[in-house]
């Protein structure tokens, strides 16, 4: 089917696609929480420095690799290192892992959509209460959500290329920034709000260590969808016309962008709309945060605006997330179906099917894993403690293998396709792409260094998750 490859109607199209992909929950939640607990400015000062000295030339390896192929994760590491390669592996693996990310994705982004309806309802006060998300997760209303949810994804993946993943993102990402830039302007003009600000904005730099440098990059591999097959897949969706350096820099520029914005509404809320929260005692989980920190924050809000204005503020914000969360489960979830076209010369229909039951059935076990099944609750155990199905799926395929693929693709371009064809590539469309120092900083260290950091992060994650010792930090 690579003959007739779909793609992307316009460039803004692609930027917009490929930025719905890597802004996501992380972005609006866990990127500032983040922040506000390891250095405040020097954690984003870093974390800049990351995305664009290391993630940005791991994107330009992907992208070209997926434009020069025209094919899916799989049959791009195919056609360009042969049939009967163990390159295959690699591709496999770039099919797999999204897939099975889309399976714990789809669960979050349940959660958003029930809290969401929820607090449309006028029922964050509920939401507010402690003990409302544990019940909330084990309740069957939990699937009734879910297909609402699988439904929207399957409307916008069914329209294809141009008039499923462009159109949502063109209608979508306009709607969340618009959203993100709104919350951030009603933050900001609350009492107290600049205390926020300056605890966001000012490094405290005595607080940077290797665990926090290995956090940030962590957060800024993993914030731009690297590892997962997309930007291959969204690649291979753009023609030879496309400057793929240059979007891929506006790619970035986005994620960081929105990330940064983030910070701006998240650390100030908390700092005005409950003045007496702690911020030593901010969770790092971005779930913590969503499902039970922030209503209690916004149901403060009831004493200056009402608890209808407190009920719309929190609503906007859940409706905000929910964008994210959708257009990113759309990416990845496009990868496996990609694959499927290209390697078993499926219809679209026909592989979202088969595909889409897989994730329900997969779904649904990710869903009964909080406590409605004692034996998916209890899954297995590693490194001392009991670990649930969701635990498994996220530990194995986002915190262990993305930082392999990246390794890979990275290995892949310089040692296997030559960096002359992988300078070629991204020339094309690029004519003046050669010319400066940035063509020499990315053929030096897609080679070098950032393979190596990726294989130390690789193998400290395995070391921590698995066996409980960390060789870093």
């Amino acid at each position: 089917m690579s003959g007739n490859r779909e793609q992307f109607g316009s460039r803004i199209g692609f930027i917009l696609a490929a930025a719905g992909s890597a802004v996501g929950i992380g972005n609006l939640v866990g990127f500032p929480v983040g922040a506000a607990k390891n250095g405040g400015g020097a954690f984003l000062v870093m974390y800049a420095i990351f995305v664009f000295a290391i993630c940005l030339p791991v994107m330009l390896a992907e992208m070209s690799v997926g434009r020069h192929a025209r094919k899916d994760p799989l049959g791009a590491y195919k056609s360009i290192a042969g049939n009967g390669t163990p390159w295959a592996i690699a591709g496999w693996l770039s099919i797999i892992t999204p897939f099975m990310i889309a399976v714990f994705y789809l669960v979050i982004t349940v959660w958003i959509f029930g809290y969401l309806f929820e607090s449309v309802t006028g029922n964050l006060a509920a939401l507010a209460d402690p003990n409302t998300f544990g019940e909330f997760i084990n309740s069957t209303s939990v699937f009734v959500y879910m297909a609402v949810v699988l439904g929207i994804v399957y409307l916008i993946l069914q329209g294809g290329v141009k008039e499923g993943i462009e159109r949502a993102a063109k209608l979508l990402m306009p709607a969340l920034f618009v959203m993100l830039v709104l919350l951030v302007i009603f933050v900001l003009t609350r009492d107290n709000a600049m205390a926020g600000v300056a605890f966001y904005l000012i490094p405290d730099f005595s607080k940077i260590n290797a665990s926090v440098v290995n956090g940030a990059l962590s957060q800024a591999f993993f914030s731009l969808s690297l590892g997962m097959g997309i930007m291959i897949t969204y690649g291979s969706y753009i023609n030879s016309r496309a400057n793929i350096p240059g979007s891929a820099k506006l790619v970035a520029l986005t994620d960081t962008a929105v990330a940064f914005t983030a910070g701006l509404m998240i650390l100030p809320a908390i700092f005005s709309f409950n003045p007496d929260t702690d911020p030593a005692q901010l969770s790092e989980s971005s779930i913590s945060m969503i499902f039970t920190s922030l209503p209690k924050i916004f149901l403060a809000l009831q004493a200056s605006i009402g608890y209808v204005g407190a009920s719309f503020v929190a609503s906007v914000f859940f409706l905000l997330v929910f964008f994210a969360a959708i257009t990113s489960l759309v990416s990845i979830f496009e990868v496996p179906v990609a694959a499927l076209m290209d390697e078993r010369d499926m219809s679209r229909r026909k592989a979202l099917l088969l595909l889409g039951v897989l994730l329900v059935l997969l779904g649904v076990v990710c869903a009964a894993s909080f406590g409605m099944s004692a034996f998916f609750t209890e899954f297995a155990a590693y490194a001392g403690s009991p670990k649930s199905f969701f635990d498994i799926v996220y530990d194995i395929f986002y915190d262990t293998i993305l930082p392999l693929n990246g390794l890979l693709i990275c290995i892949f371009v310089i040692y296997r396709w030559k960096k002359a064809n992988f300078h070629s590539a991204l020339s094309e469309g690029a004519e003046d792409y050669g010319r400066g120092w940035f063509a020499k900083y990315v053929d030096l260290s897609v080679g070098t260094f950032i393979p190596a950091i990726l294989l130390v992060i690789f193998i400290n994650t395995v070391a921590l998750k698995y066996f409980g010792v960390a060789l870093i930090g």
